[in-house]
Protein backbone atom coordinates (compact mmCIF):
# COMPACT_ATOMS: atom_id res chain seq x y z
CA UNK A 1 0.00 0.00 0.00
CA UNK A 2 1.02 3.36 -0.84
CA UNK A 3 0.95 7.03 0.20
CA UNK A 4 -0.43 9.52 -2.36
CA UNK A 5 -0.94 12.90 -2.77
CA UNK A 6 -2.43 14.41 -5.79
CA UNK A 7 -4.06 17.68 -6.58
CA UNK A 8 -7.53 18.92 -6.21
CA UNK A 9 -9.48 21.94 -6.74
CA UNK A 10 -9.19 22.76 -3.16
CA UNK A 11 -5.35 21.62 -2.89
CA UNK A 12 -3.49 18.87 -1.89
CA UNK A 13 -5.63 15.37 -1.20
CA UNK A 14 -4.18 12.40 0.55
CA UNK A 15 -4.68 8.84 -0.20
CA UNK A 16 -3.70 5.40 0.05
CA UNK A 17 -3.07 3.32 -2.96
CA UNK A 18 -3.11 -0.33 -3.98
CA UNK A 19 -1.81 -0.92 -7.65
CA UNK A 20 -2.50 -4.97 -8.30
CA UNK A 21 0.14 -6.60 -10.30
CA UNK A 22 -2.31 -7.72 -12.68
CA UNK A 23 -2.78 -6.48 -16.30
CA UNK A 24 -5.39 -4.65 -16.95
CA UNK A 25 -6.77 -5.40 -13.50
CA UNK A 26 -10.48 -3.58 -12.52
CA UNK A 27 -10.04 -0.22 -10.54
CA UNK A 28 -12.27 0.64 -7.51
CA UNK A 29 -12.34 4.02 -5.66
CA UNK A 30 -13.95 4.26 -1.85
CA UNK A 31 -15.12 6.90 -0.26
CA UNK A 32 -15.18 7.14 3.38
CA UNK A 33 -17.92 8.69 6.01
CA UNK A 34 -18.89 12.52 7.14
CA UNK A 35 -15.59 14.71 7.48
CA UNK A 36 -17.13 16.39 10.32
CA UNK A 37 -18.46 13.75 12.32
CA UNK A 38 -15.31 11.96 12.70
CA UNK A 39 -15.22 9.89 8.96
CA UNK A 40 -11.80 9.38 7.34
CA UNK A 41 -10.17 6.92 5.29
CA UNK A 42 -8.92 5.02 7.90
CA UNK A 43 -12.49 4.29 9.44
CA UNK A 44 -12.96 0.49 9.81
CA UNK A 45 -15.25 -0.03 7.58
CA UNK A 46 -13.49 2.22 4.57
CA UNK A 47 -11.18 -0.02 5.21
CA UNK A 48 -12.92 -3.40 4.88
CA UNK A 49 -14.17 -2.47 1.57
CA UNK A 50 -10.59 -1.54 0.54
CA UNK A 51 -9.25 -4.69 1.79
CA UNK A 52 -11.86 -6.91 -0.07
CA UNK A 53 -11.55 -4.85 -3.69
CA UNK A 54 -7.55 -5.36 -3.10
CA UNK A 55 -7.79 -9.16 -2.09
CA UNK A 56 -9.86 -9.99 -5.28
CA UNK A 57 -6.96 -8.04 -7.17
CA UNK A 58 -7.92 -4.57 -7.89
CA UNK A 59 -6.42 -1.85 -8.00
CA UNK A 60 -7.70 0.06 -4.98
CA UNK A 61 -7.95 3.80 -3.87
CA UNK A 62 -9.27 5.14 -0.95
CA UNK A 63 -8.84 9.10 0.35
CA UNK A 64 -9.28 11.65 2.78
CA UNK A 65 -12.01 14.93 1.43
CA UNK A 66 -10.93 18.16 1.62
CA UNK A 67 -10.10 19.00 4.96
CA UNK A 68 -9.86 15.89 6.44
CA UNK A 69 -6.38 14.59 7.65
CA UNK A 70 -3.58 16.30 5.20
CA UNK A 71 -6.17 17.02 2.38
CA UNK A 72 -6.26 20.52 2.09
CA UNK A 73 -9.79 22.43 1.66
CA UNK A 74 -12.80 23.42 3.77
CA UNK A 75 -15.51 21.00 4.53
CA UNK A 76 -18.72 21.87 1.70
CA UNK A 77 -21.51 19.28 2.46
CA UNK A 78 -21.31 18.03 -0.84
CA UNK A 79 -20.39 20.14 -3.90
CA UNK A 80 -16.81 20.26 -2.69
CA UNK A 81 -16.12 16.54 -1.59
CA UNK A 82 -18.63 15.50 -5.33
CA UNK A 83 -15.25 17.22 -6.69
CA UNK A 84 -12.71 15.41 -5.33
CA UNK A 85 -14.22 12.55 -5.52
CA UNK A 86 -14.15 13.33 -9.30
CA UNK A 87 -10.51 14.19 -9.08
CA UNK A 88 -9.37 11.28 -7.11
CA UNK A 89 -11.20 8.72 -9.84
CA UNK A 90 -9.48 10.62 -12.61
CA UNK A 91 -6.23 10.63 -10.78
CA UNK A 92 -6.80 6.39 -10.40
CA UNK A 93 -7.94 6.07 -13.80
CA UNK A 94 -4.82 8.32 -15.39
CA UNK A 95 -2.81 5.36 -13.49
CA UNK A 96 -4.50 2.66 -14.52
CA UNK A 97 -5.35 3.31 -18.49
CA UNK A 98 -5.78 -0.37 -19.22
CA UNK A 99 -8.58 -0.91 -16.30
CA UNK A 100 -11.48 -3.09 -17.37
CA UNK A 101 -13.87 -2.07 -15.20
CA UNK A 102 -14.56 1.02 -12.92
CA UNK A 103 -16.04 0.78 -9.30
CA UNK A 104 -17.54 3.21 -7.18
CA UNK A 105 -18.03 2.30 -3.05
CA UNK A 106 -18.91 4.56 -0.24
CA UNK A 107 -20.10 4.24 3.47
CA UNK A 108 -22.67 6.73 4.86
CA UNK A 109 -22.07 10.49 3.70
CA UNK A 110 -19.28 8.46 1.10
CA UNK A 111 -22.12 7.03 -0.55
CA UNK A 112 -24.47 9.98 -0.96
CA UNK A 113 -21.34 11.61 -2.93
CA UNK A 114 -20.44 7.81 -4.21
CA UNK A 115 -23.63 7.59 -5.91
CA UNK A 116 -23.73 11.46 -6.75
CA UNK A 117 -20.60 10.40 -8.78
CA UNK A 118 -22.21 7.47 -10.41
CA UNK A 119 -24.64 10.07 -12.35
CA UNK A 120 -22.03 11.79 -14.11
CA UNK A 121 -19.52 8.97 -15.14
CA UNK A 122 -20.71 6.65 -17.72
CA UNK A 123 -17.37 5.14 -17.00
CA UNK A 124 -18.13 3.64 -13.79
CA UNK A 125 -19.63 0.34 -14.04
CA UNK A 126 -20.83 -0.48 -10.30
CA UNK A 127 -21.77 0.54 -6.95
CA UNK A 128 -21.92 -0.54 -3.18
CA UNK A 129 -23.06 1.46 -1.36
CA UNK A 130 -23.02 0.91 2.58
CA UNK A 131 -25.58 2.70 5.06
CA UNK A 132 -26.57 5.23 2.40
CA UNK A 133 -28.55 8.32 3.89
CA UNK A 134 -31.84 7.90 2.85
CA UNK A 135 -33.43 9.62 5.46
CA UNK A 136 -31.18 12.83 5.77
CA UNK A 137 -30.20 13.09 2.31
CA UNK A 138 -31.84 13.33 -1.20
CA UNK A 139 -31.70 10.80 -3.64
CA UNK A 140 -34.19 11.35 -5.96
CA UNK A 141 -30.91 11.91 -8.23
CA UNK A 142 -31.18 8.52 -9.30
CA UNK A 143 -33.51 8.94 -11.75
CA UNK A 144 -32.71 6.55 -13.05
CA UNK A 145 -29.87 4.16 -11.74
CA UNK A 146 -27.44 4.28 -14.25
CA UNK A 147 -25.88 0.48 -13.38
CA UNK A 148 -26.73 -2.24 -11.24
CA UNK A 149 -25.33 -1.96 -7.25
CA UNK A 150 -25.38 -3.15 -3.91
CA UNK A 151 -26.89 -1.54 -1.18
CA UNK A 152 -25.88 -2.75 2.42
CA UNK A 153 -27.28 -1.66 5.36
CA UNK A 154 -27.40 -2.43 9.10
CA UNK A 155 -30.46 -3.75 10.79
CA UNK A 156 -30.39 -1.99 14.35
CA UNK A 157 -28.48 1.53 12.93
CA UNK A 158 -29.49 4.43 14.96
CA UNK A 159 -27.96 6.93 12.78
CA UNK A 160 -29.40 5.89 8.93
CA UNK A 161 -32.85 4.58 9.00
CA UNK A 162 -33.05 1.13 7.97
CA UNK A 163 -36.64 1.17 6.51
CA UNK A 164 -35.28 4.21 4.50
CA UNK A 165 -32.52 2.31 3.00
CA UNK A 166 -34.56 -0.32 2.04
CA UNK A 167 -37.32 1.80 0.27
CA UNK A 168 -34.58 3.32 -1.29
CA UNK A 169 -33.01 0.09 -2.53
CA UNK A 170 -36.58 -0.88 -3.63
CA UNK A 171 -37.04 1.72 -5.67
CA UNK A 172 -33.61 1.38 -7.82
CA UNK A 173 -34.24 -2.13 -8.29
CA UNK A 174 -37.82 -1.68 -9.82
CA UNK A 175 -35.98 0.78 -12.85
CA UNK A 176 -35.58 -0.95 -16.42
CA UNK A 177 -31.79 -2.64 -16.98
CA UNK A 178 -30.28 -2.47 -13.59
CA UNK A 179 -30.32 -4.67 -10.92
CA UNK A 180 -29.80 -2.73 -7.51
CA UNK A 181 -29.47 -6.21 -5.02
CA UNK A 182 -30.05 -4.80 -0.85
CA UNK A 183 -28.40 -6.80 2.31
CA UNK A 184 -29.36 -6.00 5.41
CA UNK A 185 -27.23 -6.90 8.54
CA UNK A 186 -29.98 -7.52 11.01
CA UNK A 187 -27.77 -7.04 13.98
CA UNK A 188 -25.46 -4.45 12.50
CA UNK A 189 -25.29 -1.04 14.10
CA UNK A 190 -24.09 1.85 12.08
CA UNK A 191 -20.22 1.27 12.86
CA UNK A 192 -20.80 -2.56 11.59
CA UNK A 193 -19.39 -3.15 15.43
CA UNK A 194 -18.71 -6.92 15.70
CA UNK A 195 -20.20 -7.28 12.21
CA UNK A 196 -17.32 -5.76 10.08
CA UNK A 197 -16.54 -9.51 8.65
CA UNK A 198 -20.40 -9.79 7.72
CA UNK A 199 -20.09 -6.85 5.55
CA UNK A 200 -16.71 -8.02 3.96
CA UNK A 201 -17.64 -11.28 2.88
CA UNK A 202 -21.11 -9.73 1.52
CA UNK A 203 -19.15 -7.04 -0.34
CA UNK A 204 -16.92 -9.64 -1.50
CA UNK A 205 -19.23 -12.34 -3.07
CA UNK A 206 -21.18 -9.35 -4.22
CA UNK A 207 -17.90 -8.32 -6.31
CA UNK A 208 -16.95 -11.75 -7.47
CA UNK A 209 -21.02 -12.53 -8.59
CA UNK A 210 -20.88 -8.88 -10.43
CA UNK A 211 -17.36 -9.51 -12.24
CA UNK A 212 -18.18 -13.28 -13.56
CA UNK A 213 -21.87 -11.81 -15.12
CA UNK A 214 -19.46 -9.83 -17.18
CA UNK A 215 -17.83 -13.16 -18.79
CA UNK A 216 -21.04 -15.07 -21.12
CA UNK A 217 -21.09 -19.18 -19.75
CA UNK A 218 -20.44 -20.24 -22.94
CA UNK A 219 -17.25 -18.63 -23.43
CA UNK A 220 -16.42 -20.75 -19.83
CA UNK A 221 -14.99 -23.68 -21.59
CA UNK A 222 -12.51 -25.84 -20.22
CA UNK A 223 -10.07 -24.77 -17.28
CA UNK A 224 -11.89 -21.75 -15.74
CA UNK A 225 -10.16 -18.85 -15.45
CA UNK A 226 -7.14 -18.21 -13.69
CA UNK A 227 -9.03 -15.15 -12.44
CA UNK A 228 -12.02 -17.07 -10.97
CA UNK A 229 -9.95 -19.98 -9.71
CA UNK A 230 -7.56 -17.01 -7.33
CA UNK A 231 -11.14 -16.01 -6.35
CA UNK A 232 -12.46 -19.38 -4.77
CA UNK A 233 -9.07 -19.44 -2.77
CA UNK A 234 -10.26 -15.77 -1.04
CA UNK A 235 -11.16 -15.50 2.44
CA UNK A 236 -15.03 -14.77 0.78
CA UNK A 237 -17.24 -17.15 1.80
CA UNK A 238 -15.04 -19.51 3.29
CA UNK A 239 -13.94 -18.39 7.07
CA UNK A 240 -16.68 -18.95 9.77
CA UNK A 241 -13.86 -18.68 11.92
CA UNK A 242 -12.99 -14.88 11.19
CA UNK A 243 -13.25 -12.17 12.87
CA UNK A 244 -13.62 -8.73 12.64
CA UNK A 245 -9.53 -8.15 13.29
CA UNK A 246 -8.36 -10.55 10.78
CA UNK A 247 -9.40 -8.19 8.37
CA UNK A 248 -6.05 -6.37 8.10
CA UNK A 249 -5.86 -3.13 9.41
CA UNK A 250 -2.13 -2.31 9.75
CA UNK A 251 -2.75 -0.16 12.67
CA UNK A 252 -3.80 2.61 10.46
CA UNK A 253 -8.06 2.49 11.20
CA UNK A 254 -9.74 4.75 13.70
CA UNK A 255 -12.81 4.97 15.32
CA UNK A 256 -15.78 7.54 13.96
CA UNK A 257 -18.67 8.60 16.10
CA UNK A 258 -21.19 10.22 14.36
CA UNK A 259 -23.87 12.23 15.68
CA UNK A 260 -27.46 11.67 15.29
CA UNK A 261 -27.27 13.92 12.42
CA UNK A 262 -25.47 13.73 9.35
Amino acid sequence: MTEVLFNGHAGRLEGRYHQSDKPGAPIALILHPHPQYGGTMNNKVVYSLFSCFQNLGFSVLRFNFRSVGRSQGEFEDGPGELSDATVALDWLQSVNPEARQCWIAGYSFGAWIGLQLLMRRPDINNFIAVSPPANEKDFTFLAPCPTSGLVLQGGIDEIVNPASVAALAKRLNAQRNVQVDFALIEEGDHMYNNHLVDLYKIAGNYIIGAMQKKTPLKKRRGRRKKIEMEQDNLLIGHSDDMEDDDIGYEGEVDDFEEDDEE
